[in-house]
């Protein structure tokens, strides 16, 4: 099977790095392996990458600085490693931008269900597609924002592509298919994700507040994503 994706595996232990790559690549994706910050950052900077794992504990540069830099500079997806303990980690890497993450130690075949999952939520060819500014046909309007569902792309008022995640896409179709409907968090969550969550899990109020500096005039009064005190949040 050929995927003719190019996943990045960025762990500062050889055998993790070697085990993740040399499994991917039996699953059709080509593989590379990154061993510290500046060799991450050369490969971004010199090659197309689609999916970057990126352990979050690394001496030197940490994971969470990198993904920083990733978000800062690329569309690129981002799937954290993370320890099962380090919950205020994947908080912050969530805020940060990543795209999911995966406790270690890690199970193969759930990191490839992740790899996946975040592969059809954004693919190549979206993320590397020139900007628009021509309204299409199902564009939808959020506040100063316009949402094109079918190119998976968020613009500005003046036509300029604004950077969104898989989960900001997601978060943003849901929002566009239920207009005038409160969502409470569990709803959220099964609707634009396709995993399980942890049920006390309030990633989703981080995102919320994310997309919210991306679409609304104040987010600190927000006005196109409401929050319904006690029931959720209302695209109005």
């Amino acid at each position: 099977m050929t995927t003719h994706a190019h996943v990045v595996v960025c762990d500062d232990e050889p055998d993790i790095r070697d085990t993740v790559a040399e499994y991917l690549e039996h699953h059709g994706y080509a593989v590379t392996p990154a061993n510290a910050g500046p060799a991450l950052r050369e490969l971004i900077d010199s090659q197309h990458v689609d999916v970057v794992i990126l352990d979050i504990r690394m001496p030197g540069e940490d994971g969470l600085s990198l993904a920083r830099y990733l978000r800062e500079h690329s569309d690129v997806a981002i799937i954290m490693l993370t320890g099962s303990a380090e919950i205020v980690d994947r908080v912050v890497g969530l805020e940060i931008g990543a795209d999911d993450y995966v406790a270690k130690p890690v199970d193969l075949r759930e990191l490839l269900a992740r790899v996946k999952a975040v592969l059809r939520r954004t693919s190549a060819s979206e993320r590397a597609a020139e900007k628009s500014s021509t309204p299409g046909p199902h564009q939808v309007q959020f506040g100063k924002c316009r949402f094109d569902p079918d190119e998976h792309k968020l613009y500005n008022a003046e036509g300029v592509e604004i950077a969104i995640t898989a989960m900001e896409f997601r978060l943003l179709k849901v929002f566009s298919e239920h207009r005038g409907r409160v969502l409470n968090r569990d709803q959220l969550l099964e609707l634009a994700h396709d995993r399980g969550w942890d049920p006390f899990d309030r990633s989703i109020d981080i995102r919320v507040s994310r997309l919210r500096k991306k679409i609304e005039v104040d987010p600190s009064k927000p006005e196109v994503i409401r929050t319904i005190r006690g029931m959720g949040y209302l695209y109005a």
